[in-house]
């Protein structure tokens, strides 16, 4: 993996009205011209998604957006494009034309993102346009955001937006690390990673690869087999691993081989605490045994793929809740970044959210939560089945909401 991958940048998506210059913005800041820009109303129809490094503040994704005043049916569908844009975004600019005031739809989007939490910067753009020194309007200063005036045009101002961002991005959340808090430097972590059909030859998946990539960040020894060779590298090593990590559909295999002096916990429940809140997901694992027959049950998967053979999500999970409960559940499934998550559903079971920002996942969490529905994940779930979870929750300490 030589890219940074789009769940672990932040998020910064471009909003406004129709020709408010919301592509220029975009292409000011990449230095690309990555979106179409046009004096036609409504060129933008879809998400524009681009990469970029913004020095001094690290991997980001710009995302640019259709008009929050797009008409017509279609362009009613975009505009909630565009809104649903939001589950993911950790920074907001509302680019404003210059030359113009605020309305209703600048006023609602602020206050969507104040309640979200979302930090915001007012764009000024076309500034080009506005008479030498004159002000801007009034209305702006109404808005209660920090106001940056540029031209994209012209490109001024452009490194003063950038700086801007970087003052105004949320810092903590993007310094979470899979390992954090869990390994010591010069400490040993031993790494189960199975290789089957959904981590095909010459791949590993992105757990894998982002756990290996933070402890060699922290200088951590970490060792990599494969479920068969557990005893072996146990054998091998001088003295214990200060933690086993492994896949979760090796946890029954994997719990068996390592001493229960050896912490072990498994890189879904890891990614549990970097993308979501690891309290309510075990929470929700433990309202398992209190489902009745006949409940509905939502599996959700951040990525499309096609089912394989002894899917977890389709396979293993659904045969564990039957040898568990002895119980016959509605199962549903949802793929990508649809969340239809409805008022029957009486528990959530989550993938590790390796495809899905921190903002994004807490989204999924928060929507549950709000329904009075638990929610839980793949590996805390399938560890509780196992009847193993206290022992993999050990390394996390008690854990708190929202960690």
């Amino acid at each position: 993996m030589r890219k940074t991958p789009s769940a672990s940048r932040l998020q910064i998506a471009v909003f406004g009205r129709r020709n408010a210059g919301k592509s220029s913005i975009v292409n000011a800041l990449v230095n690309q011209p990555v979106a179409i820009v046009s004096e036609v109303p409504g060129t933008t129809t879809d998400p524009v998604f681009k990469s970029i490094e913004i020095h001094g503040l690290g991997p980001c994704m710009i995302v640019d957006t259709a008009g929050l005043d797009d008409a017509g049916v279609v362009g009613e569908l975009r505009v909630a494009r565009t809104r649903q844009i939001l589950d993911r975004t950790d920074l907001a600019l509302l680019v404003m034309d210059a030359c113009a005031g605020s309305d209703d739809i600048e006023i609602e989007l602020l206050r969507v993102l104040a309640e979200r939490n979302i930090p915001a910067l007012v764009v000024a753009n076309k500034i080009d346009k506005l008479p030498a020194d004159a002000a801007l309007p009034g209305a702006f200063a109404e808005l209660g955001a920090p106001i940056v005036a540029v031209s994209a045009l012209c490109g001024t101002n452009i490194e003063t937006l950038k700086e801007a961002i970087k003052t105004a991005a949320p810092r903590e959340e993007r310094e979470r690390t899979p390992l954090a808090g869990l390994v010591a430097p010069n400490s040993v972590v031993l790494l189960v990673m199975p290789q089957d059909l959904e981590a095909p030859k010459g791949r590993l998946i992105l757990p894998q690869v982002q756990t290996i990539r933070d402890a060699l960040d922290r200088d951590t020894i970490s060792v990599a087999v494969k479920a068969d060779r557990v005893k072996e590298a146990l054998a091998v090593l001088r003295d214990p691993p200060a933690l086993v990590i492994t896949d979760s559909q090796a946890f029954e295999r994997v719990a068996k081989d390592t001493p229960p002096s050896v912490p072990l916990t498994s890189f879904s429940i890891v990614f549990t605490r970097l993308k979501g809140d690891l309290a309510a997901a075990v929470a929700g694992a433990e309202t398992i045994d209190r489902l009745k027959d006949g409940d509905a049950i939502l599996i959700a998967e951040a990525c499309t793929h096609h089912p394989i053979e002894d899917d977890i999500a389709r396979v293993k999970i659904p045969n564990l809740l039957k040898r568990r409960t002895g119980r016959e559940f509605k199962i549903r499934y949802s793929a990508g970044h649809d969340f239809p998550c409805a008022d029957d559903v009486k528990l959530v079971i989550h993938c590790g959210s390796c495809m899905l920002t921190r903002t994004e996942t807490m989204t999924r969490y928060r929507c549950a939560i709000g329904k009075k529905i638990p929610i839980t994940n793949y590996g805390i779930a399938i560890a509780h089945l196992l009847g193993i979870l206290p022992r993999a929750l050990k390394p996390f300490g008690p854990p708190d909401s929202g960690s």
